[in-house]
């Protein structure tokens, strides 16, 4: 009988229990203002971080803290208890509108275009796809602006 072994990563959460409609851009390729977007299904940036933390940990691996802007989410907490470990949540009315900025323990971040949970879905697609272009270097106001003009 062949001994098995089994390996745990400490640097990525739990798989995703629902998977966030979310786009990247390339890793090699990151450009512009954002490096992908995040269309969360709520304005609920607690219920809706896990699944997103658990998916971009495998990019950033362990994830120290998420930035945001706090008037475009409900009230958040300063701290949220996802796959065992707590993460830092940062709440800044400076923080550019539309973005989340995570940042990993090895400092790699990703910030994102955050498009409201409330946008009409062939917008929020656009926004998603137009973002996640390697050579969009467009602000994350710009790219929901094109995002509602887009046929």
């Amino acid at each position: 009988m062949t001994p098995q072994i089994h390996c745990t990563t400490q640097t990525e959460l739990p798989s995703p229990k629902q998977i966030p409609r979310l786009r990247l851009k390339p890793e090699a390729r990151r450009s512009g203002f954002v490096d992908g977007a995040w269309w969360p299904h709520t304005s609920n940036l607690s219920a809706e971080l896990p699944d997103l933390l658990a998916a971009l940990s495998v990019r950033l691996g362990q994830i120290d803290r998420v930035l945001y802007n706090v008037d475009d989410w409900s009230q958040a907490p300063s701290k949220l208890a996802t796959g065992g470990r707590r993460i830092h949540l940062d709440g800044y009315r400076r923080q550019p509108v539309n973005t989340v900025e995570v940042i990993g323990f090895n400092r790699g971040r990703i910030v994102l275009l955050a498009v409201p949970a409330t946008t009409y879905p062939a917008e929020a697609r656009s926004a998603l796809m137009n973002a996640a272009s390697p050579n969009d270097r467009s602000t994350a106001v710009n790219i929901l602006l094109t995002a509602q003009h887009a046929d």
